[in-house]
């Protein structure tokens, strides 16, 4: 089976700069409201290998060589909320820290193709190809991520908005089920997902 150069690049971007940064981010601002639980276990750094998580890693590769909407995870970023100097709201910010970085960088891409075109440049075609990848699939992170479901991030926002009460009743169901609500959700809505996900890049981009 030959190996696509998309595919290659996919993989690359995912594995040595996406996951790396999310969780980074994540890290750089627990420390910022007083845990360093990340730091102090070294994944406060952009390390791509520190961040690396066997399992997760292994689906990223088996998804993006097998096509189709792609799944895997970095290894989680330790956190203390009890350290937190905002008790109430630290937790939803140190968790949506990581979306917003691969929106940053999804931002920051974008604005090369942008500046490629305005100037009618022609890169080489990989090149090219590397950049709409690495603004499409920041993109996807970032919306991905926010689903309201553990383990991903939109859930501590979720948590947020619910009461005591309810976050105590909720919170275990959604811990133990979760990953099964997810993957129904990606089986489920994976197409509209995806059109969301390309609309984004396509308007950051200016190529929709």
């Amino acid at each position: 089976m030959s190996i696509e150069p998309a595919s290659i690049i996919l993989i690359v971007i995912f594995l040595l700069v996406a996951f790396p940064v999310h969780e980074f981010a994540h890290a750089a601002v627990a420390y910022m409201q007083g845990d360093a639980t990340a730091k102090l276990l070294g994944r406060m750094t952009l390390n791509p290998i520190v961040h690396f998580d066997p399992m997760g890693g292994f689906m990223t590769i088996i998804t993006v060589l097998l096509g189709g909407f792609l799944f895997g995870w970095a290894k989680p970023t330790p956190i203390n909320p009890a350290n937190f100097r905002d008790r109430r709201n630290g937790e939803v910010i140190v968790s949506l820290a990581g979306p917003a970085s691969n929106l940053f960088m999804a931002v920051l891409g974008a604005i090369v193709v942008r500046i490629i075109v305005g100037a009618q440049a022609v890169p080489p075609p990989l090149v090219w190809e590397a950049l709409q990848l690495f603004v499409i699939f920041n993109v996807a992170l970032a919306i991905f991520n926010l689903i309201p479901v553990p383990p991903l991030d939109g859930s501590a926002l979720l948590f947020r908005f619910l009461s005591p009460r309810q976050v105590w009743q909720l919170r275990p169901m959604l811990a133990q089920y979760g990953i099964f609500i997810l993957i129904a959700f990606i089986l489920l809505l994976s197409r509209p997902l995806s059109g969301l996900i390309y609309g984004v890049a396509g308007v950051l981009m200016g190529l929709s």
